[in-house]
């Protein structure tokens, strides 16, 4: 079995007969890489004000998702099977309640020193920190909806800078 392409681009995590497989970047350069992630959680107007009181049932909501998606993305190849673990050298997490949503903006940017890149830890660290929001929320919320989970950019690497 071939492996699979797109657009003349084989995909690097499936080998020549079909198998799964975690990439060799051994021969990869070192270079810094940093990937800018985000999503949303979109609630009501009155969730929102409560999760900006800070006076949620289960304490503060965005202290906790911000360190929940921290976590995460040093997590990340315990979460995704074909992940390299990563040193990485910088993760942080920004939420930002948006009453035009209304809901929180999280955006995460994560960068590494390192031989591959790091777009799946920032992805990684947006996902656990939307769904702690929704954890922290659900009791007064079912409603909540977790949406736009996106690569915003990537810098640095062979294919170099990518914007969305």
């Amino acid at each position: 079995m071939a492996r699979q392409s797109f657009k003349g681009r084989a995909l690097t995590h499936i080998d020549a007969g079909g198998e799964a497989r975690m990439v060799d970047v051994s021969e990869k350069s070192a270079t810094e890489r940093t990937a800018i992630a985000e999503g949303r959680v979109v609630m009501s107007k009155a969730t929102l004000k409560l999760v900006q009181s800070g006076n949620a049932k289960k304490g503060d909501v965005l202290g906790v998702a911000r360190v929940a998606g921290i976590m995460a993305a040093k997590r990340t190849h315990e979460l995704i099977p074909l992940c390299h673990p990563l040193a990485l050298s910088k993760v942080t997490l920004d939420i930002s309640p948006d009453p035009k949503l209304p809901g929180c903006l999280v955006r995460a940017t994560v960068k590494v020193t390192g031989p591959t890149g790091v777009e799946m830890e920032a992805l990684t660290a947006v996902s656990i920190a939307c769904l702690t929001i929704y954890d922290m929320i659900k009791a007064v919320e079912r409603g909540v909806r977790i949406e736009g989970i996106h690569l915003v950019e990537k810098m640095g690497g062979k294919s170099g800078h990518y914007h969305a």
